[in-house]
């Protein structure tokens, strides 16, 4: 992973000092309320419905086990003893007191983290990949161009205030793990008919009030000017986007105003002046970052003897073998798997993870993945590098912490935002949804015989749980200050070729807290009643449509 310089760690200790003096002026009634907030969102501090949020930035979702031991040490002193994943692969503290945010930053910086650019309206933490760099499926490993994307956006003075927050992925793989088909921008990485690394750019994605899947603008684009492209885009973004209504401020309301064509040949203009500027990528330049990301020196392994090893242990254990199908992943290296581990064990708000089992799983990634760990898009972790001789103990002590609950892409296993318990812009709870469903639906032999569904709930229509994305989405609103529930079914963040991303249909009228795990009920009842063989939940639906589960539940 990248490894700071003194010109990081100095930028980082001068921004820490720099914000320590803007919350004791904030504190002494020196700087309003109004003027604190562009200082306190630079440096990703929230202030919820209970207390502040301070979100830190994780990029790509990498991050070592001397951090993770860091986080455990400041959720236990500075907070209430745990932290939450969120979907962007970041970490957010929930509890921390104003006064002490200064001194968490300067904690963060021992261990090369931030909080820089985790909120306000400039470009966000790149997301990719939760495998990259082991996935069998891979074209090449993404987290290299991530980071030389990060290293380009990071306070940068141009799109250091845009009309609206800014998010970017990187996909390398046919299924895409990382929904850069709803980002502002998506960078598809693919190789051409000489093998040669090129970017198909799609802009204009996102969720929130108006979701919209992102379209191409750019085919083939050479990896020397990936970082001149992204800025015309952004340059073109920052001239043209609306800033008199928040609401219709994001990029994907200008690319649909202009349509996709027009906002590409505008971006097309503004990139024939800086396409062959100091931003123009050079093999060296990439080469540089490049030998960050090299792979660890693994062990070489007879795969045949370990998968008999393997098949020898499932007959000790039917936990473990249903741990090894659901929550194990093939690597790319043989004898070598990487490992899930689930955030979502029933009455725990999904994602979150307490000070103790993050200190514990620092010493699991340290003995068996090399040290270092990844959070995912779905609000889990993962050890990428596991020696398949090592799955039935690292199983074991999974087990022992609560986290090896087999249930990886099923029901149970959903993503859920923090919602109203924390979040002021919340109409109504996600997380006691999210228990109330695992809590019915507690079975696994019944969710495996449902077979993968990806449940997300959503506490407003900022869709931090990213709802419209859901083969089931769960969303909170507002009825006369009561909270109620609409559900969306049909969504997907388009995890092959064959099954595009979609957008979910709202069911029809929205339901109490008490009516949702019923009417999940009646939803499923259909999907098992008309389902084919082999036929998935998502499947079923687009086969179907709509209507036959709306009548069920409104029967």
């Amino acid at each position: 992973m990248y490894i700071y310089d003194q010109f990081d760690r100095q930028i980082l200790t001068e921004r820490v000092a720099q914000f320590r003096s803007q919350t004791e002026r904030f504190l002494a009634g020196e700087l309003s309320e109004s003027e604190f907030l562009p200082l306190r969102l630079q440096n990703g501090l929230y202030i919820q419905r209970l207390a502040p949020m301070l979100r830190v930035a994780v990029p790509y979702g990498l991050y070592n086990t001397q951090q993770m031991r860091k986080l455990a040490q400041i959720t236990r002193d500075y907070d209430k003893g745990y932290i939450h994943v969120s979907t962007r692969q970041n970490f957010q503290l929930n509890w921390p007191r104003l006064e002490d945010v200064p001194n968490i930053l300067e904690e963060l910086a021992e261990v090369e983290m931030h909080a820089i650019q985790t909120s306000g309206n400039c470009i966000r933490n790149t997301t990719t990949d939760q495998y990259a760099g082991v996935a069998i499926d891979e074209i090449e490993d993404p987290r290299p161009w991530c980071e030389l994307i990060r290293q380009w956006s990071t306070f940068h003075p141009e799109f250091a205030l845009l009309p609206r927050k800014f998010k970017i992925a990187v996909c390398t793989t046919a299924e895409d793990r990382a929904a850069f088909k709803f980002h502002d921008i998506g960078v598809e990485l693919i190789h051409n008919d000489e093998g040669y690394t090129r970017f198909n750019i799609h802009v204009g994605g996102g969720l929130g009030r108006t979701p919209v899947i992102n379209q191409l603008i750019k085919r083939d684009l050479h990896w020397q000017h990936l970082i001149t492209y992204l800025e015309a885009v952004l340059r073109v973004y920052n001239q043209l986007g609306r800033r008199d209504n928040k609401y219709k401020a994001r990029i994907k309301i200008l690319v649909k105003a202009m349509g996709a064509e027009a906002f590409g040949e505008r971006v097309e203009q503004e990139w024939q002046h800086i396409k062959d500027d100091d931003n123009t990528l050079t093999e060296e330049a990439v080469d540089r970052v490049k030998q960050f990301f090299t792979p660890p020196a693994y062990e070489t392994l007879d795969d045949s003897s370990c998968n008999r090893e393997l098949a020898s242990q499932r007959l000790e254990s039917n936990n473990f073998g249903r741990w090894l199908d659901k929550n194990v992943r093939p690597h790319k290296q043989a004898g070598y798997a990487i490992v899930n581990l689930a955030l979502k064990p029933t009455g725990i708000a999904p994602g979150d993870i307490t000070d103790s089992q993050m200190e514990a799983v620092a010493d699991l990634a340290d003995q068996y993945s090399g040290g270092q760990l990844r959070n995912t898009h779905q609000q889990n972790i993962v050890l990428a590098d596991v020696r398949k001789t090592d799955l039935f103990a690292l199983w074991q002590r999974c087990d022992e912490l609560n986290l090896a609950t087999p249930n990886l892409g099923y029901l149970s296993d959903p993503i859920c935002c923090p919602g109203g318990d924390y979040c002021a812009l919340a109409n109504a709870k996600s997380i006691p949804i999210a228990e109330a469903i695992q809590r019915e639906f507690d079975d696994l032999d019944y969710l495996y015989d449902l077979g993968p569904i990806d449940l997300n709930i959503s506490g407003c229509m900022n869709a931090c749980g990213h709802h419209h994305v859901g083969h089931i989405g769960i969303l909170g609103v507002d009825k006369k200050g009561r909270e109620f529930y609409q559900i969306s079914l049909g969504g997907d963040m388009g995890g092959d070729i064959q099954r595009q991303a979609s957008i979910g249909k709202i069911l029809g009228p929205s339901f109490s807290q008490d009516e949702v795990p019923s009417v999940m009920k009646k939803i499923l009842d259909v999907y098992v009643d008309i389902r084919q063989p082999e036929e998935s939940f998502i499947d079923a639906y687009r086969r179907v449509g709509l209507d036959p589960f709306k009548a069920k539940v409104y029967a």
